[in-house]
């Protein structure tokens, strides 16, 4: 389950966090202005640097003893990031030099006992970077120099950065069964996820252990019956940005779900039956399903529907419509309060978690991709046909095949998408996304 490190930037307001976060992410995601307590809401982008990738995190600014709504708040969620984090950059400013806040929150980010950089920003001339001794003050170690406006030093700080994970495998422990199966419970408040969890876990006389994650805001819970070893992940609900009050640590919510959907087999992906499918349902599982994760949708409050012969089917094409780019995952329709088809969750999970590790063989792949073509003739372009001349199964979860053709130009959308369904309609892939990736062969292999 590959998991990517998460790294946090964190430090007093107007310090450069948000100039560095958009320099990185390679666009403007944080709103930038002279302004302290601009970044109200946490950010995050995926990184990669030297062929590791890692999550950044960008946090609205520290103000230690502060008793303004907003900076609580945001002091509030810069904790959750700190704790989230496996790396910390603590950003002071150059040009300020050594402020009592600096100290006050590097005594904070001591305390979290994580890998801690001190970068120090706004250093775009010479004696500026000479500002930089009077940092080593801190007890922090070697500060980095970098001007996140200009783009000076950003090299060096990324290899500090990625410096931290060497010797670091980036996946959780290795488990022991190779059928287990971990489980991220996702959706919005008051779907029924904690219930969800309950009902499962009542049901169960086999409970190995409840790690409280104390990194990770999440309850994990390992746990085995007659169906196998399960681990369930249970997590805040995402609710709308705009019903989030100033200062609740929901804000961080997104977080703690990208942590957990990262290191799960298979997500269950909550909806309330009650009040239907909702924008926020379809952004949940459109994070999901960009993730390549495995995932069951699973309607919840079942029991609190009146219902006629076409009730079922009637949400099920609302469902469809709303998440047609989720098509392959299968629709299970429960009450977690009355138990109400909870004892198919585990089978389908288990089923899905075996189609998101399927492998093909590559002479079968061939054969059934040749079938396809013949059935329907690849698309031309000026005369040109496109050719497939051959495929290869590159990896699982979710299941990842590469295509080599003549020219990656004449793959149009319409025909990766028929050869997409093809492969579903001859091999098992429900529940689980699979992914084409088009390269084009080397010109002196295709004469």
């Amino acid at each position: 389950m590959t998991s990517k490190p998460i790294v946090a930037v964190v430090g007093r307001p107007n310090v450069g966090k948000s100039t560095f976060f958009n320099r990185m992410a390679g666009k403007r995601l944080a709103i930038v202005e002279d302004t302290p307590g601009v970044t109200r809401d946490r950010i995050y982008a995926d990184v990669e640097w030297c062929g590791r990738t890692f999550t950044l995190v960008d946090t609205g600014g520290i103000e230690p003893h502060s008793d303004e709504k907003l900076f609580v708040a945001m002091r509030r969620q810069a904790q959750l990031a700190i704790d989230t984090a496996r790396v910390i950059l603590f950003f002071v400013d150059a040009i300020e030099g050594l402020v009592a806040t600096d100290r006050e929150v590097a005594d904070l980010l001591r305390r979290s006992q994580k890998e801690i950089i001190l970068v120090v920003n706004k250093a775009d001339r010479a004696e500026l970077e000479l500002n930089a001794y009077d940092f080593y003050a801190l007890g922090l170690g070697e500060p980095v120099c970098i001007s996140a406006q200009q783009a000076l030093g950003l090299g060096d700080l990324l290899d500090r950065v990625v410096a931290c994970f060497d010797g670091e495998v980036d996946t959780e422990p290795a488990q022991e069964d190779p059928e287990h199966v971990s489980i991220a419970v996702v959706g919005k408040p008051n779907a029924g996820k904690s219930s969800l969890v309950n009902r499962l876990l009542n049901e169960e006389r086999s409970i190995v252990s409840d790690i409280a994650g104390t990194t990770r805001d999440a309850i994990d819970t390992d746990f085995t019956n007659e169906q196998g070893s399960f681990t369930l992940i249970d997590t805040a609900g995402i609710r709308r940005k705009r019903a989030i009050e100033e200062n609740s640590i929901e804000r961080y919510s997104i977080v703690r779900a990208l942590d957990a959907v990262r290191r799960s087999d298979v997500c269950l992906c909550l909806i309330d039956a009650s009040e239907g499918i909702t924008e926020q349902d379809t952004k949940i599982a459109g994070f999901v399903h960009e993730e390549g994760k495995a995932c069951l949708i699973v309607v919840n409050k079942w029991d609190l529907i009146e219902k006629d012969t076409g009730t079922m089917r009637e949400f099920d094409n609302r469902i469809k419509t709303a998440l047609a780019f989720m098509d392959y995952a299968d629709i299970l329709y429960i009450s977690a309060k009355t138990g109400q088809r909870t004892d198919k969750l585990l089978p389908m999970v288990k089923r899905i978690k075996a189609n998101a590790q399927r492998r093909i063989t590559t002479g079968l792949l061939n054969d059934v991709l040749h079938d396809a073509m013949n059935l329907t003739e690849p698309p031309t372009d000026k005369g040109r046909r496109l050719k497939v001349f051959f495929a290869s199964q590159v990896s699982v979860a979710p299941p990842t095949f590469v295509l080599f053709v003549n020219d990656v130009k004449l793959m149009h959308y319409s025909y990766k998408r028929y050869l997409e369904n093809y492969l579903r309609k001859s091999f098992d892939f429900s529940g689980t996304p699979i992914r084409l990736i088009v390269r084009e062969k080397d010109k002196k292999e295709q004469s």
